[in-house]
């Protein structure tokens, strides 16, 4: 694995820790004002912006107030023009939730891609979209 592709990878797993930490100043500090998403758990149409996700965070939307853990299976990075002042990474993999609560632990998956901007201020996340694993509902 190369430096920048450790690097991204290091910020990837800071940016969706503070998704489930509830640590708003971080999601802030590594995603886009100008976010676009779809989420097929959410809703069928795109969202953009940071609004929709700061109110679920600060509401805890995961259900994280227990123990939990996530795990990133057959993660797979596509870095484009590394060397040439911005560099656009496209990440993809399935993204597993484990959350553990008095009821017992449960499991969310779901297949996501993220695209990441790095330029002089660092890397950000720009775009997500999330789809269903088989046997979801």
């Amino acid at each position: 694995m190369s430096k920048l592709e450790q690097e991204m990878w290091d910020f990837l797993h800071r940016h969706i820790q503070s998704i489930f930490s509830k640590d708003v100043a971080t999601y802030k500090a590594t995603t886009s004002e100008d976010l676009s998403l779809y989420e097929w758990f959410v809703t069928p149409h795109r969202q953009d912006g940071l609004d929709f996700h700061l109110f679920m965070i600060d509401h805890s939307w995961a259900g994280t107030n227990s123990d939990f853990r996530y795990d990133l299976w057959e993660p797979r990075v596509q870095i484009y023009g590394e060397g040439m002042g911005v560099v656009t990474a496209v990440v993809s993999y399935t993204f597993m939730l484990s959350i553990a609560s008095d009821a017992g632990i449960q499991h969310r998956s779901h297949n996501e891609s993220r695209v990441l901007v790095k330029d002089a201020a660092g890397w950000k996340v720009v775009h997500v979209h999330k789809s269903p694993v088989s046997g979801n509902p």
